[in-house]
């Protein structure tokens, strides 16, 4: 890896540290072993201090990268320099962005922020991911300005390594550039219930793919060990999120019960330990509660027996275990109402569900900002210190392997040249396009197969731009006027109330009749060439059978489609997951075990190729 970011210096950080070396602090000694610094600076905390340390919640950038100090446009009680200045927090998930120089600007400022604090703790900033087509904004934020990829389903549907690890790569220099150093992802669940409504994220169904892909993403975000040039990765959910009651999303009450009818609680831990053996810094465990296994059914946050007894002692975990967002308090999120995901265990007190996440062998409390709670448990005597010290030592640990304490600063100036650069955008663009998994190709008139289409084809678009396609073809006003019609569709979903609730597409897997039909009246017209996005399995064996060609992706822009559909670049993609042929099907099959369906429409694994 190659330092592209780190600068000299600022003059408000020579000014801040001046203070702390003049009073001799070996923390701040670069010179000295990392675990000498720690220990200084821990014996130096407050127990304030320590609690502050154990709290990540969201925060939010102001206009041009400002920071943002009126609560009436905050999503949530307090402000950064609240949490920084009052409460001690120096861990923060940025919600939202903006331009990549505004973001390095806001970072900047958050930092000059925490070296005003007594020890000058660096901000450690994280996000979910940020190079992908998801705008689900409790999981992912949009690329805007970052270079885009097919969200990780697509990578797997290519299902090259090298790839994986070139991307994770690319997405570790962008985020270095703005600040960004903890990436809250890879996220390995695997999609054995075809319903649940987060698989866009995963990288499908199948352990062995998955465990070998998180590896090579690990490597590349982090390198062989984490260093000053890492970004650190939160792997998420253990121990494997898919296999949700009916494909309903824990966020939720009716969502908080995770089933294995397969007895296949092991196959799910896979990639995890595959993600350990690359070295990932961080784990995140999931909201669900595991119902009828030897585990406590008591949501993975709260569970000791997940925590401490697999993954501390069993897989030899000694990183950071950060929980999921919003497990202790209520809260209110784009105008919903939110309860605290503390499921199996609502009826404890804010302290208790606080003192239990602890003793589970948790570290970190993610979407939180109340580390007063964690004090009151010490100087009651319910918490002991030796139990915080073991947290704070792993995070401080963290903060020093990665430099923060060293070079907490980035250049923002610097950003048009290292994020979203032509050959990035390039890059993203070209693996959109190889991710194309083309399910269908049928001959037409006694011809060859309709794919690839030959450059300057008479077509009908529908969901395309008319200025992109004209770039490859002739783009006619009516299907009757058309040699092919091309139309892009969405897997369908039921969808749901509320301003939070309706981000997750989950429900039924099949088309409505009343969308169907003019679907399969456009293919009866025309050779009609099918592009659905895949963000779950859809069920689509009417469309399979009547389409002149059918192909999926995972995130893909038109002009990248489209020369995978002309032939400019060669589609490579491979079902990362089967397509089933009926929700009767579906509600078959067991949640946790992958390809259990009785007769797909196309396997896992299946794709053509031209």
């Amino acid at each position: 890896m190659t330092e592209t970011t780190a600068t000299e210096n600022t003059p408000a950080e020579i000014t801040a540290r001046t203070r702390f070396r003049a009073a001799t602090c070996p923390y701040e000694d670069a010179s000295l072993p990392i675990e000498e610094r720690v220990a200084d600076l821990l014996g130096r905390m407050t127990v304030e201090e320590k609690a502050g340390l154990m709290f990540q919640t969201i925060a939010v950038m102001g206009p041009q990268g400002r920071l943002l100090d009126d609560k009436g446009f905050l999503p949530f009680n307090h402000t950064v320099r609240e949490m920084i200045l009052e409460k001690g927090m120096n861990h923060f998930n940025l919600l939202g962005g903006g331009p990549p120089e505004h973001i390095a600007q806001w970072h900047n400022r958050i930092q000059e922020l925490a070296l005003e604090t007594r020890l000058g703790i660096p901000v450690t900033l994280s996000t979910d991911p940020r190079h992908h087509f998801t705008d689900n904004p409790g999981t992912a934020a949009y690329a805007e300005g970052f270079s885009q990829y097919p969200e990780t389903l697509g990578l797997a549907a290519i299902s090259d390594e090298e790839l994986v690890r070139e991307f994770a790569d690319l997405m570790r220099r962008e985020y270095l550039a703005v600040g960004i150093r903890l990436a809250l992802h890879p996220q390995i669940d695997l999609a054995t219930e075809p319903r649940w409504s987060r698989i866009n994220g995963t990288f499908g169904e199948d352990a062995e793919l998955t465990g070998r892909l998180v590896a090579a993403y690990i490597r590349g975000a982090q390198g062989e060990t984490l260093n000053t040039e890492s970004v650190a990765c939160m792997t998420k959910h253990f121990p494997g999120g898919g296999p949700q009651l009916d494909g309903e999303d824990p966020h939720f009450p009716y969502g908080r019960e995770q089933v294995y009818p397969g007895g296949n609680f092991d196959y799910h831990l896979e990639p995890f330990e595959k993600a350990l053996a690359a070295g990932t810094s961080q784990m995140m465990p999931y909201y669900g509660m595991p119902i009828d296994t030897e585990h406590e059914a008591v949501a993975f946050g709260f569970n000791k027996g997940v925590i401490t007894g697999l993954l501390r002692e069993r897989l030899g975990f000694d990183g950071i275990v950060c929980t999921d967002w919003g497990l202790i308090s209520d809260a209110n999120i784009m105008g919903q109402t939110m309860p605290a995901r503390a499921w199996g265990v609502e009826q404890l007190s804010i302290p208790d569900r606080v003192l239990r996440v602890i003793e589970a062998g948790c570290d970190q409390f993610g979407g939180e900002d109340i580390p007063e709670q964690v004090v009151a448990l010490v100087r009651a005597g319910r918490l002991d210190q030796e139990r915080l010290d073991a947290s704070v030592r792993r995070l401080l640990r963290e903060k020093f392997v990665l430099g923060l304490f060293d070079h907490p600063f980035v250049d923002p100036a610097a950003t048009a040249a290292l994020v979203g650069t032509e050959a990035g955008v390039a890059a993203g663009l070209r693996a959109q396009s190889r991710s194309i998994t083309v399910l269908g190709n049928k001959p037409v008139s006694g011809n060859g197969p309709v794919l690839p289409l030959a450059e300057g084809t008479r077509v009908y678009i529908n969901g395309l731009d008319p200025e992109v396609a004209s770039g490859y073809a002739t783009v006619v006003a009516t299907p009757e006027e058309a040699d092919v019609a091309i139309i892009r569709i969405k897997t369908p979903f039921e969808p749901r109330e509320g301003g939070f609730e309706q981000f997750f597409h989950a429900g039924s897997l099949e088309f409505t009749e009343a969308e169907l039909t003019p679907i399969l009246d456009l293919c009866a017209t025309v050779p009609t060439v099918v592009d659905i996005y895949l963000e779950r399995p859809a069920v689509i064996p009417e469309i399979a059978e009547q389409s002149a060609a059918l192909v999926a992706n995972y995130g893909c822009a038109d002009a990248p489609l489209l020369d995978a559909l002309f032939g400019r670049v060669r589609p490579e993609g491979r079902l990362p997951f089967e397509l089933p042929r009926s929700m009767a099907d579906v509600r078959a099959q067991r949640s946790d075990v992958p390809r259990d369906g009785k007769d797909p429409v196309f396997p896992f694994g299946h794709g053509l190729t031209y």
